[in-house]
């Protein structure tokens, strides 16, 4: 049995050690916003917060995860409140929306270190996320007005 806590709920899971988080996230525990989109960790649509860090959660062993904190997109807000989900829909990032789940989680963890990125730090932190609709100007955008938002307590 493996023990972590996911979205502020702790899980124990009979899997094999070597299981990708991704799975156990999806197929375990029903949280299906996580994306699998490559497999290798290249396109950044699985992206979930380990102890508040980004992480690619189709490489990332459950066994690594374990005592540890996961936050996926569903443990970011639950009613959608949240400044880069707010500021995503203000800027209609999403065209097909698969790869979104994954650009906010980086996204998020950016924004939860640094309130005021330039677009440089931005394009570091996004670096390797997959948009095949080619949103990365609305991305750029909305990242920016999540921040003012942050910093102005919204």
């Amino acid at each position: 049995m493996i023990s972590f806590t996911v979205n502020g709920k702790t899980h124990r899971v009979d899997v094999e050690p070597d299981t990708p988080l991704l799975w156990v996230l999806r197929e375990n525990l029903g949280l299906n916003g996580t994306r699998y989109g490559c497999g290798v960790a290249l396109c950044g649509a699985c992206v979930v917060h380990v102890n508040g860090e980004p992480a690619r959660s189709c490489t990332t062993r459950v066994s690594e995860v374990a005592g540890k904190k996961i936050t996926t997109i569903e443990g970011l807000s639950r009613d959608g409140s949240h400044p880069l989900q707010k500021a995503w829909i203000a800027e209609e990032v999403p065209q097909c929306g698969y790869c979104q789940s994954g650009q906010i989680m980086s996204a998020a963890a950016l924004l939860a270190k640094n309130k005021s990125p330039s677009d440089a730090e931005i394009e570091r932190a996004m670096d390797g996320h997959i948009c095949t609709c080619g949103t990365y100007n609305r991305i750029r955008k909305a990242i920016h007005a999540a921040a003012a938002m942050m910093r102005k307590g919204a």
